[in-house]
């Protein structure tokens, strides 16, 4: 599991992300949205926003961040997409059950706010356990997905860098009535996708992380981008666990560069 230093670093780089400037929720230099709202996927209220037009494209943070993390990219990569963000069940303004929030869970949470917008395709841009969103629903769900770009992200709880299977605090995967706990134990448990699922995945996929990630381990990085079929590895430049802040203007470039090159 990741015991408790790797469960620090993972939080503190998911939050300090969050954006100065945020005024109401938005931050003051992004677009206005096109449409703004809660939708009620699996018991909950899944709090999104979608701006521009063209081929949709859903963007889904980390665990303890929010969809204000994608400030920075939604007015670049909003010029030729619909960009879709929200935020993951039980965290920013998205609402939670008693159920234990799972991968697969909050991946059908996307897939309901996915029909609830009628899109029946889209290339998802997933952050760490928006990354591991990514995975499951190119696994079970491949139809749903133009492409796949997951960034520090990890098939197996081993794949994180204070991964100690003999630790004996690994805490059960069960619902906790604090998120952080909730949060921390799907980390310690999940995911658990196996070599075989990862390399049935049809969706044209890249696999990147920051040169220096603080919580993601390189060879586990390149173990997926090698087995799943005719995936990239993308190695990102002078940026750790949190790229898509570190380097906001890079990173919609790398996720521009992969999305729309597919095909071409």
């Amino acid at each position: 599991m990741r015991h408790t230093i790797g469960t620090t670093i993972l939080a503190l780089a998911l939050a300090t992300a969050l954006p100065f400037g945020i005024r109401g929720g938005q931050a003051s230099n992004e677009p206005v949205p096109e449409q703004t709202g809660f939708a009620d996927v699996n018991g909950i209220q899944l709090f999104f926003r979608v701006y521009g037009e063209g081929p949709p494209l859903l963007l889904i943070h980390g665990g303890l961040s929010d969809s204000r993390i994608w400030h920075s990219q939604i007015a670049t990569l909003s010029q030729h997409h619909r960009v879709i963000v929200a935020d993951s069940r039980g965290q920013g303004r998205s609402t939670s059950t008693e159920d234990t929030i799972t991968y697969d869970l909050m991946a059908e949470d996307y897939l309901g706010l996915l029909d609830a917008l009628h899109i029946d395709k889209v290339a998802l841009v997933g952050w760490s356990d928006g990354g591991i969103i990514g995975l499951d629903i190119a696994i079970h769900h491949p139809e749903r997905l133009s492409s796949l770009f997951v960034q520090a992200a990890n098939a197996t709880p081993d794949g994180a860098l204070a991964y100690n299977p003999d630790d004996s605090t690994r805490p059960e995967l069960k619902h906790y009535d604090d998120v952080v706990q909730e949060i921390h134990a799907l980390w310690a448990n999940e995911p658990n996708f196996t070599a075989e699922e990862l390399a049935e995945i049809p969706v044209p996929t890249e696999i990147a992380i920051g040169d220096h990630d603080e919580a993601i381990s390189r060879e586990h990085t390149e173990y997926m981008a090698a087995t799943i079929p005719g995936a990239r590895l993308l190695i990102l430049p002078d940026v750790g666990h949190s790229a898509p802040v570190e380097d906001p203007s890079g990173y919609a470039s790398a996720v521009l560069d992969f999305v729309d090159g597919i095909g071409s």
